[in-house]
């Protein structure tokens, strides 16, 4: 008869089945992006379903989303829910507004770095010329023109 499948997984094998490290799996639930109960002798057990909430996270980051905003996202489900197809499906919509706007981003940035860095340092001949007298300075810190929305 074939081994019965645990309810719940230790730290070691969550690290293993999803291929995170297990520090980042703490670290994850320090953020409240996944949980874990507590054994008598304090050890973390995940219940199964983590490892669908883990592959969520680690799919969303590969795409550069924040795990600030991946944690809104996954406060919409009910506590113990996995992720499922339709959460992915809305999930990912959201993801393709962000990430139409990091490329839009990153377009500006990539036309405009070759032209001036922004930053108002004059160490460019063609700094005197896009920024003279240093007059974004007063726009605050860093890369004005590459910050620019």
């Amino acid at each position: 008869m074939p081994e019965a499948i645990a309810k719940e997984l230790t730290i070691g094998e969550l690290s293993e089945r999803s291929g995170v490290p297990a520090s980042a799996l703490r670290f994850y639930e320090r953020q409240g992006l996944i949980d874990s109960r507590r054994t008598t002798g304090n050890q973390r057990r995940y219940h199964r379903t983590t490892l669908r909430r883990v592959a969520f996270i680690r799919a969303s980051q590969s795409v550069g989303i924040p795990l600030s905003v991946i944690g809104s996202v996954l406060a919409f489900l009910p506590e113990g829910v996995p992720p499922t197809r339709e959460f992915w499906v809305r999930a990912s919509e959201c993801w393709s507004e962000e990430i139409n706007a990091r490329i839009e981003r990153m377009e500006r940035m990539r036309d405009r770095f070759t032209e001036c860095i922004g930053c108002g340092c004059l160490s460019f001949e063609q700094c005197a010329l896009v920024n003279p007298g240093d007059t974004l300075a007063q726009q605050g810190p860093g890369p004005r023109r590459l910050l620019e929305p």
